[in-house]
């Protein structure tokens, strides 16, 4: 992963440096993260040294391959995203905020590695659900029979009560009876 470390060290005050970033899906089976599975993301970064500090500015497009929430297949997901890191110098690695990040002035660089997967984890919507009808059909079924089996119909119309609402879980109203409540 060394091609993702910059050396602050090399960096002229108030010059801009550009580094260009291919992330596939070796990437993000190196970088072993819980969201993103696989994916094509171009990257590119600016960084800017300005006084004592450094201004990283991330520019991320490209698509990444997560697990649907209802299906568990794979689902691809598109990102774009801007993101900004200031980088200082101090005496060891310290995180001072979501933006502000310390590195160790006798180690010199930062590996900019994990937090391009993070910028591109944050971007991915927090629900990951395939769009209507391209769910695998195995798994839909069978959770649909699941569901109905709890509510004790045998058929998806009767998931809806004569009202046009879903009833109620039998548990919710056990529960509310324990807490007092009608």
């Amino acid at each position: 992963m060394k091609t993702y470390q910059i050396d602050l060290r090399n960096i002229s005050l108030a010059e801009t440096y550009s580094f260009e970033y291919a992330l596939g899906d070796e990437f993000f089976d190196s970088i072993n993260g819980p969201e993103i599975r696989q994916g094509d993301v171009s990257v590119s970064l600016t960084v800017v040294r300005v006084a004592s500090a450094f201004e990283f500015n991330f520019q991320i497009e490209g698509v990444v391959t997560v697990i649907c929430d209802r299906c568990l297949d794979d689902m691809e997901v598109s990102v774009e995203t801007k993101n900004r890191l200031i980088v200082t110098f101090g005496e060891a690695y310290t995180e001072t905020s979501d933006e502000q990040v310390v590195v160790s002035e006798e180690d010199g660089f930062i590996d900019v590695a994990w937090y391009m997967y993070e910028f591109i984890a944050l971007a991915i919507p927090i629900k990951h659900v395939h769009e209507s009808g391209e769910c695998n059909e195995i798994m839909t079924s069978r959770l649909r029979e699941v569901c109905v089996d709890e509510i004790g119909e045998d058929d998806d119309d009767a998931l809806t009560s004569e009202e046009g609402q879903r009833p109620v879980d039998p548990r919710w109203n056990a529960l509310r009876n324990l807490m007092g409540g009608n």
